[in-house]
């Protein structure tokens, strides 16, 4: 350990003092801890407001940081906890923790071990720079407000299964975190989110977890700029309100590129959801707005059930989705324009069969996503071969003609005839890669 020299310290104390005459008392101290060295001695030592600086080495040890400081890795020191429970504890507020290899928590989900533990009243952490490898939860964040994570590469157990694994970063009953630029893998959810707000989720990849994102009971958060794939789920969203979800990209996810379940108020814009068994599942969900969304060769494009009505659908591309829409319900789901508005707002789909006599880029016949041919080709798929046979066109148009054999569906009254999004060709060709 190396503390501050004499000549440092009497410039501290100066520092101090005019600190003092101007009514502020922001100065500060570096410790350097050197190989063969414990860090725990020299966070005790040190003053609030100082800097304790680790060379690189391997320390077995495990931390608790009780005062608002600074640990910074030199050249990316490593710090093991041995499996001996949480690696770094920190119960004070305003403590920054920067380029460390923080490792081997303990693997008790009982007693939620993790890489750095955040406890009650951590308000204003900074976690950046810094990987996170094989503990049981990354990160995990508790009644602490306005914390930063930046730019960190967390991976979990994952030589365990999913259900063993804890999550990557777990944030619980905080405000105004902000979650930028981290990749996070091989956990059990990638970023958890639980009785959290006005928290902003940007720049992350999320990757080989269940979920890449599940929110819970979260309200007034920002998802953005996000690349979620390889999970079981993209992003769900579930018992939550104003939220908005932009320009994010989510593909080949097992299940669902997006959930959208109890939601209202809301705004899922921009995104990107292409090559997952379901691109959108949305159930029980009102008063959003999806627009500008790209919804590519998904097994089903959208899964729409449980009373999801009164919400704006507008502005979005269905291409090569193997079925566009599976919905449930006992009326027609209007998409597209409103009553009032102008024509120009209709959804665009890949496998609409009208035309556009006057050239308006609008389709002429509405599209309906569930008619009696796309419900024999769900049940039997061979059918797909004779799409295009006079028979099969004609029995589309028994269909629209005679009600009696009609079921309720997905009504766009005016669709576009070209998609909004002109590279959407690049996806299907990333997707084939």
């Amino acid at each position: 350990m190396t503390p501050p020299s004499a000549r440092s310290m009497a410039a501290r104390l100066i520092a101090a003092l005019l600190g003092l005459a101007l009514g502020s008392t922001a100065w500060s101290a570096t410790w350097r801890v050197k190989p063969g060295e414990a860090i725990q001695p020299v966070l005790d030592r040190a003053a609030a407001g100082d800097v304790v600086e680790v060379e690189r080495a391997f320390h077995d040890e495990s931390l608790r940081i009780a005062k608002p400081l600074t640990l910074r890795g030199l050249n990316r020191p490593t710090l093991s906890g041995g499996r001996r429970g949480d690696t770094i504890r920190v119960t004070a507020p305003d403590v920054r923790i920067e380029g460390l290899i923080v490792r081997d928590s303990g693997h008790s989900l009982k007693d939620q071990h993790a890489g750095i533990y955040l406890q009650p009243g951590s308000h204003r952490a900074v976690v950046k720079d810094c990987e996170l490898v094989y503990n049981l939860f990354g990160l995990w964040i508790e009644k602490a407000d306005d914390v930063r994570v930046e730019r960190n590469n967390i991976t979990g157990l994952r030589d365990l299964n999913t259900s063993q694994r804890g999550n990557g970063v777990q944030l619980y009953n905080t405000q105004g975190a902000r979650i930028v630029g981290n990749r996070i893998s091989f956990v059990r959810d990638a970023l958890y989110v639980d009785v959290s707000h006005h928290a902003e989720f940007r720049g992350n990849e999320l990757h080989h977890s269940r979920y890449g994102t599940h929110y819970m009971n979260s309200y007034y958060n920002l998802w953005e700029g996000n690349d979620s794939h390889h999970n079981r789920g993209g992003l769900a969203l579930m018992e939550v309100r104003d939220q908005t979800v932009r320009n994010n990209r989510t593909w080949a996810n097992t299940d669902h590129g997006i959930m959208l379940r109890t939601l209202q108020d809301s705004v899922i814009e921009g995104n990107v959801v292409a090559g997952n068994g379901r691109g959108f599942f949305i159930y029980d969900v009102e008063y959003a707005t999806l627009r500008g969304n790209l919804v590519l060769n998904n097994a089903v494009g959208v899964h729409l059930s449980a009373g999801s009505t009164r919400n704006t659908v507008q502005g979005n591309d269905f291409i090569g989705n193997r079925e566009q829409v599976r919905y449930v319900g006992s009326r027609d789901e209007a998409w597209g324009d409103k009553p009032g508005q102008p024509a120009g707002h209709g959804n665009h789909w890949s496998n609409y069969q009208g035309w556009d006599r006057d050239g308006d880029g609008l389709g002429d016949l509405p599209y309906e996503a569930n008619d009696v041919v796309d419900r024999l080709q769900y049940q039997h798929p061979a059918m797909a071969l004779l799409s295009g046979s006079p028979a099969v066109q004609a029995l589309r148009v028994l269909g629209q003609q005679f009600p009696v054999l009609r079921v309720p569906s997905v009504v766009d009254a005016a669709p576009r005839m070209n998609p909004h999004h002109r590279d959407w060709s690049s996806w299907r060709d990333k997707l084939a890669q």
